[in-house]
This record gives structure tokens, sequence and C-alpha cells, in this order.
């Protein structure tokens, strides 16, 4: 058995490894086509969410696949991304204000500053929320390290074309 100084020290050394992140950060979906969407970054959500629309279930080589309408910019139901992936299962998610719904879940690279990663991925229709995305705690977890007073610490690719800068 590890002493307490040891056991703090494993945990230091792991810590240290850690990227830190902002409590929002622009990250990327290459497998599903999208370059840019803001994500919320929440540790409070076990599963990581997207907004998407017109979900339609097909099959493709005997395999179940879920297609589907992406709005990756926030306050824009113009710009739609059109997307297929496999369907993974369906999954029971409770909201936080406590509503249950059934989910199609994806498994999809996303990718935040110099890291690519695969994740597992909810879909569901964000339209009324203030972020397209939700990076939840499964995703985060042992990669990074939040601090919740910070925005865009890794976003290589900072959302600025979504706004208009003013000087």
């Amino acid at each position: 058995m590890k002493s307490f100084a040891a056991q703090k020290q494993d945990k230091s050394s792991t810590t240290e490894k850690l990227v830190i992140i902002g409590w929002r950060e622009t990250v990327a979906l290459p497998e599903l086509n999208v370059e840019q969407v803001k994500a919320k970054i929440d540790t409070g959500a076990r599963s990581s969410t997207l907004h998407a629309f017109e979900i339609e279930e097909f099959k493709l080589n005997h395999k179940s696949m879920i297609r589907f309408q992406i709005h990756p910019r926030q306050r824009d139901n113009k710009y739609i991304v059109k997307a297929e992936a496999e369907l993974l299962e369906y999954r029971k998610v409770t909201s936080s204000i406590g509503h249950s719904q059934m989910r199609p879940t994806i498994l999809t690279t996303v990718e935040l500053g110099e890291q690519q990663w695969q994740i597992e991925l909810t879909l569901t229709n964000r339209d009324v929320m203030g972020f397209r995305m939700l990076l939840g705690r499964q995703a985060v977890r042992d990669r990074f390290l939040v601090n919740p007073g910070k925005s865009f610490l890794q976003s290589s690719k900072h959302p600025q074309k979504y706004y208009k800068y003013i000087p």
C-alpha cells in the first residue's frame, strides 16, 4: 500500500499533465464536418450532447445509422450541416430539470486545442438552449482541468468569424 505522500505525489503528477480549459471552448467535430461549434464544458452533465434536428434512423449495410442536421453556430438557424453516423444506442438522459428522454447516441471524434479523441455524443434539439453543444464530464475526465472563470483557453479556432469585431 502506498503512503499518503506517495498517493499525493501521484495525484499532483497526474494533474500537472492535464491541460486547463475554460468553461466554454470552441471544438471541432471532423467526422461530422463541423469545423467549429461553441461548447459549454459542463462537468455537472455526465454525457455530451449536440444540437441536432431532422433526426432519422436508417440501415446501411446491415448497420443502424442516424442522419441528422446541425446548426453549429449559436443564434444562427440558417447555416446547416448535414451529417450521418453509426447509431451506437438509444440512451435515457435526464435533463437538469428532471425530464427524461431517449436520445440517439453516436461515437465521434472531437477536437479541442491540440487534442483529438473519441466521445459518445447524444443528439437532441437544443434550439432554446444557450449552447449548441455540451461537453460532459465523461469527455473531459483525465484529459482536462476546467477553469470556471475563463473562456476559450484552448480554442485555436476562436469563434471570431461568428461575430463582427467592433473596435
